[in-house]
């Protein structure tokens, strides 16, 4: 006989997913990860109000066994609702530089049900036809190792473009239709998330209730078998005798049955006893044996008469499946353009450091991955450099916070710092202009970090030439993807570096000739996002302003590294606070033997570590407590000790609080 449903411990129908066309009506359920379901059904047991909002929290969406990219939650959100939805599913790409200064866009993960020969096939079509520009070379390097798709582009090609091209008109991103159609009662129906789970729960009580009834009823069977048994060894000598007198074994069975008031069952199961059953000990397990088939009958009954037991069996061997088969999930879901929701929900937090080169190579890595040292050491590799390229810009933030980065012509662009790729130590990064959409002539001047969930503030801007300009950070709340004007600037000038501020602080500027100013913030006005500035430092010739800073009443020291090398903290105490726009007051005693200043910031002895990288990409770890404590105008001391031909080009610092 066909059963009519199997007693699956899972729902199957979400976790595997379905696909089926029918007679007016048709079916398309996306798979699911079986951790997800399982955590949102025990949910659902605990709580059984729970909404499809709180069931949400658990399953994130669709989990594709192809892996791929989900862009955004509007459509899985209106589908878990309503029982219908679209998403839009991308292949997961990642971009590899080619000798020659060409690139490569390597296609890993495809989206689900994409035939990966057809594809290929597709997109070579579309070289040829002009459909597509910027394709030298297509071919598949897939092995045992994973799925790899290689498309190289030509030497002027922007890998943005090319990838939005794929986008637009091959499998790379298709759109899945999602309708969650089930039968229930045997009736077709469009289920929402809720639902569905809810029915799932429904059946599997009834499954174990039905389950603990058979149970029930082949243990009382069992046990009233061993009733007769028992009743027979205990008069075994006359039931012995009854069935010598006997002349047939009909007999027998009916002269046990009115001697003993036993059943048919019994009488028939006393002379089917095999004679070793009668030695002691095989008499004892038959005893046993009914003791622990009582128990049996009686956890049985109380788990039928107690629907709170028949939860917990469920919870139990949901908790059972999951922890033997379930994995990692293997859609990532991030955020679409133009919407509101990120993937942070699925990227752990933790601390990082960010470099970046002159030629705007970015790239991330874990802050642990640079030990400290003694002051003047020679450091370790933190980077390869090549091509005249230099690392320029280091520092410490996590992977939800945001980052802002600011071009030379005042345009700002923002991501989420987990957006920046990561790669290792000596790795050299992704380009910039992949992640941003920078103009040809344009290029990333400033890098900032927000933490998460910053509204109040300022940001504080500064030229080259020395102008300052402040601004509300509400102002910069919603950076479009293809960037936004955060100051108006002359032909000749270009913007320098941006800060964080609360409103109270002092602005200290510092240049590459060793003057520095410092006034208070009040004296430069709130503006909007359009305006141009005013003056902050009165530069003399030849120099241009290498870092601003935002002094709060805490901070104790100035520290400036120069070009060779050199280094020093000097009390702030030495800085006075001027009117804004004056020449300022020497920082530090700039000689062809130091070289000029190349980075400043304002520290605190209890900022733990300052970390400086050179020009080659040597990285160098040391506590602010060993530099000499020097005065205003000296030169400093050694703080790197660099090869030869090769200069300090940046630093940043890492907090006591951070390194905890």
């Amino acid at each position: 006989m066909q059963p009519h449903s199997l007693p699956s411990r899972l729902p199957n129908l979400l976790i595997n997913g379905a696909t089926g066309i029918a007679v007016g009506m048709a079916t398309n359920m996306p798979p699911h990860n079986l951790k997800e379901v399982s955590d949102a059904v025990i949910h659902l047991i605990d709580n059984p109000e729970a909404t499809n909002a709180d069931l949400a929290e658990f399953i994130k969406g669709p989990d594709f066994p192809t892996g791929g990219i989900i862009l955004g939650r509007e459509g899985i959100d209106h589908a878990y609702g309503t029982g219908q939805g679209r998403i839009v599913v991308r292949a997961v790409h990642d971009l590899e530089e080619l000798r020659g200064g060409r690139w490569a866009i390597v296609v890993t993960e495809l989206p689900y049900q994409v035939n990966k020969a057809t594809l290929i096939e597709r997109i070579a079509d579309m070289v040829h036809e002009k459909k597509i520009n910027g394709i030298s070379d297509l071919r598949d390097e897939s092995d045992r190792r994973g799925m790899r798709i290689v498309i190289e582009l030509k030497r002027e090609a922007r890998p943005q473009s090319v990838l939005n091209q794929l986008f637009k008109h091959s499998s790379l991103q298709v759109t899945y239709s999602i309708n969650m159609l089930a039968l229930v009662d045997e009736q077709p129906r469009v289920l929402s998330l809720d639902s569905i789970l809810r029915h799932f729960l429904t059946y599997r009580r009834q499954v174990i209730r039905r389950r603990a009834e058979f149970e029930l009823q082949k243990a009382r069977e069992r046990a009233h078998i061993l009733e007769g048994l028992k009743i027979a060894l205990d008069n075994l000598d006359e039931v012995i005798s009854t069935i010598r007198r006997s002349q047939t074994q009909e007999s027998a069975q009916k002269n046990l049955i009115d001697k003993y008031k036993l059943s048919e069952a019994q009488a028939k199961a006393i002379l089917a006893i095999q004679l070793s059953r009668l030695a002691a000990l095989e008499r004892k397990k038959i005893v046993d044996e009914y003791t622990e088939i009582l128990k049996s009958i009686a956890g049985l009954e109380d788990l039928l008469a107690n629907q709170r037991k028949i939860d917990a069996v469920v919870r139990d061997e949901m908790k059972d499946v999951r922890e033997k088969y379930g994995d990692a999930r293997r859609t990532r879901i991030v955020r679409e353009e133009g919407g509101d929701f990120s993937e942070e929900d699925l990227i752990p937090e933790e601390e990082v450091i960010v470099t970046m080169t002159r030629k705007a190579y970015i790239k991330r890595i874990p802050s642990g991955t640079y030990k400290p040292q003694k002051r003047g050491g020679k450091g370790i590799i933190g980077m390869v450099t090549r091509d005249a390229d230099a690392v320029e810009r280091l520092f410490v933030t996590s992977t939800h916070d945001n980052i802002f980065f600011f071009t030379d012509r005042g345009r700002v662009f923002q991501l989420k710092v987990y957006e920046v790729p990561d790669s290792s130590r000596v790795a050299k990064g992704t380009p910039v202009v992949n992640l941003v959409q920078l103009d040809p002539n344009e290029s990333v001047q400033s890098v900032l970090t927000i933490p998460k969930g910053k509204t109040g503030g300022f940001l504080v801007l500064a030229t080259r030439n020395g102008t300052v300009k402040r601004t509300s950070l509400e102002a910069f709340k919603n950076v479009r993807r293809n960037g936004l004007r955060a100051i108006t600037l002359d032909d000749s000038d270009e913007l320098a570096w941006v800060s964080m501020a609360e409103g109270d602080e002092d602005v200290m500027l510092v240049t590459k000739l060793g003057h520095s100013i410092r006034f208070d913030q009040e004296q430069v006005r709130s503006m909007g996002r359009e305006a141009a500035g005013v003056k902050g430092i009165r530069l003399r010739q030849g120099d241009s302003v290498i870092r601003m800073d935002i002094v709060a009443k805490t901070d104790r020291y100035l520290f400036v590294v120069t070009e060779n090398g050199y280094g020093k903290r000097s009390p702030l105490t030495e800085y006075k606070v001027q009117r804004r726009g004056g020449q300022g007051m020497a920082a530090t005693k700039v000689t062809p033997k130091t070289g000029n200043v190349v980075a400043a910031r304002v520290v605190n002895e209890d900022d733990g570590e300052v970390i400086m990288m050179s020009v080659q990409g040597l990285v160098t770890r040391t506590d602010v407590k060993s530099i000499r404590r020097t005065a205003r105008a000296t030169q400093g001391v050694i703080v790197m000790r660099l090869n030869k031909g090769d200069t300090v080009c940046t630093m940043a610092t890492l907090s006591a609080q951070d390194e905890m």
